[in-house]
């Protein structure tokens, strides 16, 4: 396999850098893709109104946009340094392995989630169905399993070649899934008979199809600021948390900032309530509240719908199989992104063996954005603030120190409690994301006035 440049470890040159359209695809490609399968219907088990939905999936995901186009794309293309380079300059290559294994993993976990959103519909024309295990870590059947390897190993294989085949790859498919999307919910609509301005207004047939949710598993609710939040927050590892500096770095201009609305209006928007609409159609023509993504698509527009949702399972495993590459190539001195990403892949489609993985998403992107957000709070203080207030910016890099420990303080100490009270609290992960950004914020340069040593001109 040749090596394909990525510039891990300097800045993109002029050459290299893309136009809009590398990622206005790639966006497309990854937000309206496999999580969408899972995430739409997941909102219809937990009893959000289709009101709330629509209203809080539009102010949320402006917020997105917004907070992906002046947080992330400045610093990106000042900088044009992957995530894990910059963070080492400011943290030392000995503290930033700590960081890159948790963040690879977490992506690792997320890909893998969309390699069994794949696998679900694979398995169709086989008979082979996707089943969850009740244990968390419980493995599907056999055949099931086998599924997921064949599936993980193409998804890695096309990550592993770089940037330019990622967002290649998201260029041609994202279009044509657009299009079966809201087809899957148009369809959807014609079964339960809701294809009158009337009967779209009264909104029975959500109404009913959540009711049979909660009669079977309880009473849930989701209101509107919960969907405002998650819409804005359930990528707060790429935004808040700066992951996506690795891909705005190649930006040509600032407009490719606007690329991510293209992902959140038609994925995380139309995408999600589409996707819920094929869990109410389920409901109400089966009595059937299975989220199944590669049998709710095969039911609303059968081949068609199937080879959907194998191809948006792919577009959102290849760009996170990709930045769990780079992750772990930071762990690792002199080793090669082709490897890494490599090794990224084998342990994303391993989590994919896990059904139950993919059921949690509602929970576990919260989880990862307050991980790994807090540390996109240390990027930002440290690019626009540090100089101003006196302090030293890339302190690791001028000093030569390999462990910058006041990083660590201001990433760990902010998540340990984040976790806390996500797990023993019970408090709904996404809320976590943004307090624990402004502690990480707030603590990053209040302790560098105590440890920073003064560094010769």
């Amino acid at each position: 396999m040749s090596q394909v440049n990525e510039y891990e470890r300097e800045p993109i040159p002029e050459h290299a850098q893309k136009g809009p359209k590398s990622f206005w695809g790639m966006y497309a490609g990854e937000h309206t893709a496999g999580t969408e399968f899972m995430i739409g219907p997941l909102f219809l088990a937990a009893g959000a109104s289709i009101q709330d939905l629509i209203l809080g999936l539009l102010l949320g995901n402006i917020l997105a946009v917004l907070t992906w186009r002046y947080l992330v794309v400045p610093i990106a293309m000042s900088k044009r340094l992957t995530l894990y380079y910059q963070l080492e300059r400011i943290a030392g290559s000995g503290a930033v392995k700590l960081y890159n294994i948790v963040n690879g993993l977490l992506f690792c976990f997320l890909a893998g989630a969309m390699i069994t959103v794949s696998a679900s519909a694979v398995g169709i024309p086989f008979n082979i169905m996707y089943t969850t295990p009740e244990a968390t870590f419980g493995l599907g059947a056999p055949s099931f399993t086998v599924i997921v390897l064949l599936v993980g190993a193409v998804i890695t294989i096309v990550a592993s070649r770089g940037y330019d085949q990622v967002a290649r790859f998201a260029n041609i498919a994202a279009p044509w899934m657009i299009i079966i999307f809201i087809a899957c919910g148009l369809v959807s609509l014609t079964q339960m008979n809701a294809n009158s301005v009337s009967a779209l207004a009264e909104g029975d047939f959500w109404a009913n199809a959540v009711a049979f949710v909660q009669e079977h598993n309880g009473a849930q609710s989701f209101p509107f600021w919960q969907i405002v939040v998650f819409a804005w927050l359930c990528n707060g590892a790429m935004h808040f948390g700066m992951a996506d500096l690795s891909i705005f770095r190649f930006a040509r201009s600032k407009s490719s900032g606007w690329a991510p609305a293209i992902g959140m209006f038609l994925g995380h928007y139309v995408a999600w309530i589409c996707a819920a609409l094929l869990l109410a159609a389920q409901i109400k023509l089966s009595q059937d509240a299975t989220a199944n993504p590669g049998a709710l698509a095969w039911n609303a527009l059968g081949w068609t719908g199937m080879v959907c949702v194998v191809i948006a399972g792919w577009t959102t495993a290849n760009p996170t199989i990709y930045r769990a590459g780079l992750a772990f190539q930071g762990m690792v001195p002199g080793s090669k992104r082709t490897t890494m990403t490599l090794v990224a892949g084998i342990v994303a489609t391993i989590a994919g063996a896990f059904p139950n993985l993919s059921g949690q998403l509602l929970g576990f992107v919260g989880t990862y954005g307050t991980v790994l957000g807090p540390m996109g709070a240390v990027i930002f203080v440290d690019f626009w603030l540090m100089k101003k207030i006196g302090l030293q910016d890339e302190y690791a890099t001028v000093t030569g120190a390999s462990f910058n420990f006041t990083v660590l303080f201001a990433w760990l100490l902010p998540v340990g409690v984040g976790l806390w009270l996500i797990f023993q609290q019970g408090i709904f992960a996404a809320y976590v994301v943004i307090p624990c950004w402004i502690a990480s914020a707030i603590l990053y340069p209040l302790v560098s006035q105590f440890t920073q040593k003064k560094v010769a001109a």
